[in-house]
């Protein structure tokens, strides 16, 4: 897999967990200052399961939700997040490089001390044999303050990857424009 999939799919797991704002739409709460620890497990798709952790504070969190609103705007026809009785539930139709991708995300818990994403999506318009269906479900917990090496936006990947969250705004570079309307 290459580095720039890698990266691709890591941006679309935190999307899933991390739902942007629309001017309409409800805003996730924050989540508790230090580092958490998040597992994704992929049905439908190659991908194994993942844990990473992810060192934040206030100020990334709301970073995370500004920096990608926009992205999203350009390529999401629908993003819509509200607040039900036990959470919140996202509903997104996004395409990007001719793919349509239309999902469902349930998202329940503190944000204090742990919460899960249960995300279920449809892809359309992509190369044969890329997964047409896959749910995916991240379980995230609060571990501890970060680590004394670890900064704010700071996310430890498996094999030893670390990256900071903030050169997530580099990867729009990567992704293709939309076509125009």
């Amino acid at each position: 897999m290459t580095r720039q999939l890698v990266l691709l799919s890591l941006a679309a797991g935190l999307l899933a967990g991390l739902p942007v704002s629309d001017a309409v739409a409800v805003e996730l709460p924050v989540r508790k200052a230090g580092l958490w620890e998040m597992k994704m497990q992929r049905t439908g798709a190659p991908a194994p399961e993942m844990t990473m952790q992810h060192c934040t504070d206030e100020s990334t969190d709301k970073a995370m939700s500004s920096s990608f609103s926009p992205a999203s705007k350009d390529v999401c026809s629908k993003n819509d997040t509200q607040k039900t009785a036990t959470g919140y539930v996202n509903d997104a139709v996004c395409t990007v490089a001719g793919v349509t991708m239309t999902s469902h995300s349930e998202i329940t818990g503190d944000f204090n001390s742990a919460y899960t994403v249960k995300a279920t999506s449809n892809s359309q318009g992509g190369p044969p044999g890329m997964p047409r269906d896959t749910t995916t479900t991240i379980e995230a917990k609060w571990l501890a303050a970060c680590k004394p090496d670890q900064k704010p936006g700071d996310i430890m990947m498996p094999g030893g990857v670390k990256m900071n969250i903030k050169d997530m705004e580099k990867l729009k570079g990567l992704m293709p424009k939309p076509a125009a309307k």
